[in-house]
């Protein structure tokens, strides 16, 4: 089993940054994905970032409307901790933020998730 824990939610201004956190114990091994998905009140949950480790190498991926404004990183040392750097934030960010974790044992993958933090953004 694989926890995840989140820290960094909160409320900010328009404009304004914040900053997620997410870490993650357990059998950490063979987790070779992690990522941040959201959810607001009436829809359905949705990718925000993620990224996916290739050997050394970290590929991220991000929803469109993020682009440019989020930057999603993956502790190099200890891999099981991922950041979500918020800039530029705007209302219509406002939603819980969930942290994903994909672990891969004999090639099926596991999907774990955070209990997510919510973050609010005032216009």
């Amino acid at each position: 089993q694989v926890q995840l824990e989140e820290f960094g939610g909160g409320l900010v201004q328009a404009g304004g940054s914040l900053r997620l956190s997410c870490a993650a114990s357990g059998s950490i091994e063979g987790i070779n994905a992690m990522g941040w998905y959201r959810q607001a009140p009436g829809k359905e949950r949705e990718l925000v970032a993620d990224v996916i480790s290739v050997g050394s190498t970290n590929l991220a991926d991000y929803a469109d409307s993020v682009k440019g404004r989020f930057t999603i990183s993956r502790d190099n040392d200890a891999k099981n901790t991922v950041y979500l750097q918020m800039n530029s934030l705007k209302p219509e960010d406002t939603a819980v933020y969930y942290c994903n974790a994909v672990r891969r044992v004999h090639g099926t993958g596991y999907d774990y998730w955070g209990q997510g933090t919510q973050v609010t953004v005032s216009s």
